[in-house]
């Protein structure tokens, strides 16, 4: 029996290339509507199409029924990598981004919805890359989701299992994969028409409210103007704030919603948790700004709750400069990048889930230094977690901080500052976009060396597939039967 099924991985490889293709020439209706180059996706599109084609042709016959949990991970690796380069080609033909390293790092960042951006001027761009670039986000998005609900099971990966504890997400919502992404994809369309809704009513135009919908949604970032959305009104601001808190929110409470399901939405405790952190560090980010700068409370607690809500969905939009924050404020950005949303968004970081039983386990494990025999499961939600589950999560986040310290050395040694070294790892890994000093959150990372974008386009992929996804392909066991 192989252990690798190279057919069955590229016919996989092969839809994925036409989808993205499909998703190309949708900008060009853009490019048309305001009399810009439609040479970039054309091409683009073709390319893809050509290469998605040929390798749909060469596999037609192969049952992808035979895939292998081996053919999973390296599927599932294989075609983030690959759709990252597809979609900078519309930068690199179009000449908007010349350079090939930082094509793949606008377009890594934004598929990946971490939001980090090598572009100095933003509005510069014609209108229809910086629809492509929004889009990404939004297709991004999707995928994450789909990720987590159909191919991580068959991983069996940690996030997964965090994702739905009390039963398969199939069983919850229904008994067929298809029905699965169907009913999710709705939810996710619903929230980004519901959005842009509200933005047009705002008065912010079309064009800006489709692309800030897709960067919201997807909890990627990405804005069409060089300010983010410092230059918008402040409903505009609070319209996008709330629609980030609601976009890092499991996508299983809206199906719960939807159903009417309320006692299993109060009895999911990562909900409340995830609202209890997010008020907390409002609540301590608007006495900050209002007791240690010149800002009245209104908007005090305006740019609190506007940061607070970008920072722990790992969007990364800005109204106002964390960095002019006093100390005190700016730290608490930074820690909440470790922190993310809830399991089954589009969110990155740690997820809330993972610090409640990290934090019930270590709790469980001081109360058995008194009571060696006592038998305490960690729950979530009610119910007991597997030991299997709680094992995985220690050692993620042993792992993540491990791989965070080594990305901090590596662009130090590469010529980047210590807190901006500190500040692009953790933001990479948790698909936030901004960092810290420089490259904060209306700043960029066009002054990294290429060494430095590189190496955070990789944590980009790594935070993006939670690690162990990317890990496992490189390990000695994944090699053997």
């Amino acid at each position: 029996m192989r252990l690798i099924n190279p057919v069955h991985i590229a016919k996989v490889l092969s839809s994925i290339l036409l989808i993205e293709a499909a998703a190309i020439l949708l900008c060009l209706p853009v490019s048309i509507i305001y009399s810009e180059p439609s040479g970039p996706f054309v091409i683009s599109a073709g390319i893809c199409s050509l290469a998605g084609g040929l390798l749909w042709f060469l596999t037609r016959k192969a049952d992808t029924s035979q895939i292998t949990h081996r053919d999973t991970y390296l599927i599932v690796t294989s075609a983030w990598l690959m759709i990252s380069l597809a979609g900078a080609l519309p930068y690199l033909i179009g000449k908007t981004i010349p350079s090939f390293v930082d094509a793949l790092f606008e377009a890594t960042s934004g598929l990946s919805t971490t939001g980090s951006s090598i572009l100095t001027d933003v509005e510069s761009l014609p209108r229809s890359i910086l629809f492509w670039r929004s889009m990404t986000h939004w297709i991004g998005g999707i995928g994450i989701i789909v990720l987590v609900i159909l191919v991580l099971p068959s991983l069996k990966i940690t996030g997964y299992q965090l994702f739905s504890l009390e039963s398969s997400m199939k069983e919850k919502i229904h008994p067929r994969a298809k029905g699965v992404v169907n009913r999710i994809m709705l939810i996710y369309l619903g929230i980004t028409l519901l959005e842009t809704f509200f933005l047009l009513l705002g008065g912010m135009d079309l064009f800006d409210s489709l692309c800030h919908s897709f960067g919201t949604v997807a909890t990627g970032g990405f804005s069409t103007r060089n300010s983010s959305l410092a230059g918008f009104s402040p409903y505009l601001q609070y319209v996008v704030a709330i629609f980030m808190i609601l976009s890092a929110t499991s996508y299983v409470v809206y199906y719960h919603l939807i159903k009417g399901s309320f006692k299993r939405i109060a009895a999911n405790e990562e909900l409340w948790i995830y609202i209890f952190t997010v008020t907390a560090a409002v609540t301590v980010v608007t006495i900050i700004l209002f007791t240690g700068t010149e800002r009245n409370f209104s908007l005090s607690f305006r740019h609190a709750f506007f940061q607070v809500a970008s920072q722990i969905s790992c969007s990364g939009f800005a109204t106002t400069d964390y960095m002019s924050f006093p100390p005190l404020g700016w730290f608490v950005m930074f820690l909440l990048m470790f922190s993310g949303g809830s399991t089954g968004s589009t969110t990155g970081g740690i997820k809330i889930a993972r610090h409640i039983i990290f934090y019930k386990n270590i709790k469980n494990s001081f109360i058995k230094l008194h009571h060696p025999n006592a038998v305490i499961p960690v729950t979530l939600n009610g119910r007991a977690v597997p030991e299997i589950v709680v094992n995985q999560t220690m050692v993620f986040i042993s792992l993540y901080f491990l791989i965070f310290i080594i990305s901090i050395l590596i662009l130090q040694i590469s010529g980047i500052s210590i807190m901006e070294s500190a500040g692009a790892a953790a933001t990479s890994m948790a698909g936030i976009g901004p960092g810290l000093g420089l490259s904060g959150n209306m700043g960029n990372f066009a002054h990294f060396n290429p060494v430095a974008k590189i190496t955070m386009t990789i944590l980009m992929i790594i935070g993006r597939l939670e690690l162990f996804t990317f890990i496992t392909i490189f390990t000695r066991s994944f090699r053997r039967s």
